[in-house]
């Protein structure tokens, strides 16, 4: 045994290179498992990314899209519930609000679409104040001045001034109804897109009826039109409140041989306080009579908008084209001109009510949608109009 030689260092030194080696194995299926591990989480940052951006584009979509309504319980329980299947125990969860003829308060995005339609094709209600009251009733006092004012000295007495005469507005107001119609497989098909169609819907039958209605109404459970106000021909000074004034065409049955000059009579007959916001109000027919007429010295009093979404102007002033206007005829108010913000006024109650019914037009559902609305002249000195007479 003395002369074997010592196996130690060997077998040492061969161990230690088989566990580099081993080690070198080793961080050869690390590297492998780590690139494995550094590629699923670059996939799953790809997919999480993309699902990011689907949602960014979600949010991106009107508020009646899928995503809103997703995202919102009240208006998917109104749509799915209510709209497309009936269930009023959706909207009874939801503490929707019912009116006592029956029918129930819209969602406020439906609303809110209902609203902004509204304002983009009814004319008068683009350019008047809207009141909203949660009430059927709305009152409103108006400031007709006689409050006395005055010089003092430092130490002077200051005598009582005048009492402000004060007048209450009433707007008479109505019911405005509207009947859009579905078949039941339509609301059934889940591509159908219930709530901008019934928002579009009834937005255009409410501004068809309130834009005669703020022109010509009568007063009578609706509201009073401002050619139905009283007219007479003199200035604010001396004229009747309540009353508006007209400018005369010279004319039995149209224009004279200056007709520009009684619409540059018109614009100056409203106090310059108001006559800034002023706008010209008239329908398609007056529009063509009113484009052709020219100034002394040739040129066109119609000034046509430069930009894509500018209004024409008539002597530097906005033209709101409303086809309730009445045309060019005897004794007839075929142009209005002046403030409407200041002198008109609509008051309405907030929310709109439906009525699902799929009883009365079988095999039809129809949605009865109600909205009060009221309307009346607010500062008679705020509007003036043109009348075709002598």
């Amino acid at each position: 045994m003395d002369n074997l030689a010592p196996e130690t260092p060997h077998a040492a030194a061969i161990e230690t290179k088989a566990d580099q080696l081993g080690d070198s194995f080793d961080i050869v299926t690390r590297q492998d498992v780590h690139d494995a591990a550094l590629a699923a989480l670059r996939q799953e940052i790809g997919t999480l990314k993309g699902r990011l951006e689907k949602l960014g584009r979600h949010a991106l979509r009107p508020l009646l899209g899928d995503g809103e309504a997703a995202a919102a319980p009240e208006l998917k329980g109104f749509v799915d519930g209510y709209l497309r299947t009936g269930r009023e125990t959706e909207l009874k969860s939801l503490s929707m609000g019912s009116a006592a003829d029956g029918g129930y308060a819209v969602p406020r995005q439906i609303d809110a679409t209902i609203s902004a339609r509204m304002i983009k094709i009814s004319p008068i209600r683009a350019i008047a104040t809207v009141a909203k009251t949660s009430t059927s009733g709305y009152r409103r006092l108006l400031s007709q001045g006689g409050t006395a004012s005055g010089w003092v000295s430092e130490t002077a007495a200051r005598p009582d001034s005048a009492t402000s005469k004060l007048v209450e507005i009433v707007p008479p107001s109505g019911e405005l109804y509207a009947n859009p119609s579905a078949t039941q497989q339509m609301l059934d098909d889940a591509a159908f897109d219930v709530p901008t169609w019934l928002a579009n819907e009834i937005a255009t039958e409410f501004a068809r009826a309130e834009g005669a209605a703020f022109i010509n109404g009568t007063g009578n459970n609706q509201p009073k039109g401002f050619l139905q106000a009283t007219t007479a021909a003199q200035s604010d000074a001396t004229r009747a409140y309540g009353s508006l004034q007209f400018i005369g065409s010279n004319n039995a049955t149209g224009f004279d041989g200056t007709p520009e000059s009684k619409l540059i009579d018109m614009v100056f007959a409203v106090r310059a306080s108001l006559r800034q916001g002023a706008v010209w109000v008239m329908n398609s027919t007056t529009m063509a009579t009113i484009r052709k007429f020219k100034a002394a010295d040739g040129s066109f009093l119609w000034q046509p908008g430069i930009a894509d979404g500018q209004p024409n102007r008539l002597l530097g002033f906005p033209v709101v084209e409303a086809e309730d206007m009445p045309d060019i005829a005897a004794n007839a108010f075929p142009i209005a001109f002046g403030n409407f913000a200041a002198g008109y006024l609509i008051a309405e109650r907030n929310a709109t009510t439906i009525l699902r019914d799929p009883y009365s037009s079988k095999p039809y559902v129809q949605f009865y949608a109600t909205r009060r609305i009221g309307g009346t002249v607010l500062d008679s000195d705020a509007i003036k109009l043109l009348k075709i007479t002598t």
